[in-house]
């Protein structure tokens, strides 16, 4: 049983949140910092950008959870404290000085960043916005969400409630991602917070597991950032059985837990840097789901792809060419493919070939703001989705001047 709830990372029980303009970004209306905390110790899980650029808040972080616990995420946005040669003693103090308001160990805090890679980060802002955050903290998951945006557009979070042996937990997420994204343990910040209890090697496991159908599996730019990172927070105050190994519990959780980030996936395809569309590429007939996932993500990172469906072309060949160089082995001679969305389907492939379709009817199914790409390859039953977004002039426009 899955029932979508208010409340985002506050809808579990135990957790606040807020976010302030503390001054970081020049534009004052525009929130900085974020932070999310747990009235108890909380089993604590993440994973990280496989770039070998690492912002050093990752490096941080990793260290504080390696006991598998933690107690508050603090995310400042505008600077990703990246390529410092303090960066690593910025994100300590910025936990130290989290600490020292909350009254608990500085080991017992996610730290994270976002932003502009290279900029020397400055602690004063951070260090006046804290008594501050930490004193609004309340029912502001959205204030956390804002806190945590760069060139986001919308806000992006979730919560579900859900049943683990008969017990009602709660489950919820905040994300951000807008460029810079990529499939390798995505590119975005997202941060999960459950009342579910659950062992802390249970939950790393279960994250592990999500994202390689989830967050690897979005892609806008072809870009892996360096500060991606997903955290999950799990207290317990649900009240549950502690989930320690598989079964009925950890698959109810698992649920959950996809229900959150494939919720978090299409909301950060869908507001790609300058995008109108949200593509969602699905591969079915596949000899194994690797095949499977590899010709999705292939097809979602063309860029004369996501070219095509910015413009309504129905320009199928560039989906065949996509899954061509893909790597994957694939029977060519069997490759289905149809464009569907709420104006309906259109065929455009079968068989490998070319077949007479509509090109009004194409335009039109290819004109609204959520395209499905379908794809079939008649060699098995190995299935994946993929997620991404057209390519516009506007992509080039925010980013030729991300900077300045």
């Amino acid at each position: 049983m899955l029932k979508e709830v208010q409340g985002g990372v506050c809808a579990a029980k135990g957790f606040t949140a807020n976010g302030v303009h503390c001054g970081i970004r020049k534009n004052k209306t525009k929130r900085d910092l974020a932070l999310i905390v747990s009235e108890v110790k909380a089993s604590a899980a993440a994973t990280y950008t496989q770039n070998l650029v690492k912002g050093a808040p990752l490096t941080v972080t990793k260290n504080n959870i390696s006991d598998g616990y933690a107690r508050a995420i603090i995310c400042n946005s505008g600077n990703a404290n990246t390529c410092n040669a303090n960066g690593v003693e910025i994100a300590e103090q910025t936990c130290a000085l989290l600490a020292k308001e909350l009254g608990i160990s500085s080991k017992d805090v996610v730290v994270a960043s976002t932003g502009v890679i290279g900029q020397p980060l400055d602690i004063t802002p951070i260090a006046n916005g804290i008594p501050a955050l930490v004193a609004g903290l309340g029912d502001h998951s959205d204030y956390a969400c804002e806190g945590i945006m760069t060139t986001d557009t919308v806000l992006k979070e979730i919560a579900f409630e859900f049943e683990v042996n008969g017990t009602l937990c709660r489950i919820g997420g905040i994300a951000k991602g807008s460029g810079m994204i990529h499939p390798n343990m995505a590119t975005m910040l997202v941060f999960v917070t459950t009342d579910c209890k659950i062992s802390p090697a249970t939950l790393q496991k279960a994250l592990s597991e999500d994202i390689k159908d989830s967050f690897n599996m979005v892609s806008v730019d072809g870009d892996t950032s360096t500060n991606d990172m997903v955290t999950v927070l799990a207290n317990g105050m649900a009240g549950n059985t502690e989930i320690i190994e598989e079964g009925e519990a950890l698959d109810a959780f698992k649920e959950a837990l996809a229900a959150v980030t494939k919720y978090l996936c299409r909301k950060i395809a869908g507001d790609g840097e300058g995008a109108t569309k949200l593509l969602e590429c699905k591969v079915c007939g596949a000899k194994d789901t690797a095949t499977a996932k590899t010709v999705a993500k292939s097809v979602i990172c063309s860029s004369l792809l996501k070219s095509a469906m910015f413009g309504s072309d129905a320009n199928w060949g560039r989906v065949l060419c996509a899954i061509g160089y893909s790597g994957a082995e694939v029977d060519v001679n069997k490759v289905g493919v149809c464009f569907r969305s709420q104006k309906g389907s259109v065929v455009v492939c079968e068989n490998g070939a070319g077949v007479e379709f509509s090109e009004e009817k194409a335009k039109e199914v290819l004109g609204e703001k959520e395209i499905e790409i379908l794809i079939t390859l008649g060699d098995g039953d190995g299935k994946a989705v993929a997620w991404g977004c057209d390519l516009t002039y506007d992509y080039v426009k925010i980013n030729g001047d991300y900077r300045t």
